[in-house]
């Protein structure tokens, strides 16, 4: 089970980088006005120049990929009920996404930024996790209608 954490880590850590430079891509090409902006120009602002922005920015978004990808392990441990694996692993990833939001400025730096930051962090998350259940469940009710053939 470590091992298996570690190397999901490892991947999840590359797969972050390249889906938060890919975010910026197209975040870029939507409101840049014909301007790359590899991030917020707070963060730039906040650590002293655009390069270390960026590698700031690649970090932590590398770390939030290995977090995502290391905490979903929780989804293999069957005697944890369902809910308690969907409460572990919101539990991860909120302890590494809101503060990686904060610290690269992808929210308001408020109260009201925040909340307003949870909200749609929060209903992300239940919409992936109602379509992955309902996936899971498809795929249960399959498996049991061809187990049922096999039977017959």
């Amino acid at each position: 089970m470590k091992k298996n954490c570690v190397k999901r880590g490892i991947f999840g850590f590359c797969m972050g980088i390249g889906i938060g430079h890919l975010i910026s891509i197209g975040l870029s090409l939507a409101w840049g006005n014909g301007y790359y902006s590899p991030c917020e120009p707070q963060l730039v602002q906040s650590v002293g120049n655009e390069v270390l922005a960026v590698l700031l920015q690649a970090f932590l978004c590398g770390l939030l990929g290995a977090g995502c990808a290391a905490g979903s392990v929780v989804w293999e441990l069957e005697r944890w009920s369902i809910a308690r694996q969907t409460g572990v692993y919101f539990l991860i990833l909120s302890v590494i996404m809101l503060p990686t939001a904060y610290v690269l400025y992808w929210m308001e730096h408020s109260l009201g930024g925040f909340l307003g930051y949870l909200g749609i962090f929060v209903l992300i998350f239940l919409i992936m996790w109602v379509v992955e259940y309902n996936i899971c469940r498809y795929n249960v009710k399959r498996m049991n209608r061809n187990l049922n053939k096999i039977e017959r």
